[in-house]
């Protein structure tokens, strides 16, 4: 079983890390540090914040202008953001 807080506060972090890296567009950064914001707002339960967020990243990663790795970063939170997704239903 994983640590629904610990996966969290990861992808989050990731999250972060990604909205502030300097070789990606300004556009992509933005995207990301918007569907982080959806992520950690309090107000609809987390399993909808979630899901939220899944569809934000969704559209960052089909975006042409993504460069490679940051198309990777965006899949891996995805990934974690599913498995998040997951616990919570269970």
């Amino acid at each position: 079983m994983v640590d629904k807080e610990a996966l969290y506060r990861e992808i989050v972090e990731m999250m972060e890390e990604l909205s502030e890296d300097t070789s990606l567009p300004r556009n992509i950064r933005r995207g990301i540090a918007q569907a982080r914001d959806v992520l950690t707002k309090e107000g609809n339960a987390l399993d909808v914040r979630v899901a939220s967020a899944i569809f934000a990243l969704d559209e960052i990663a089909n975006d042409p202008n993504i460069p490679v790795h940051g198309r990777t970063m965006v899949y891996m939170i995805m990934g974690k953001l599913e498995t998040l997704s997951k616990e919570l239903s269970s």
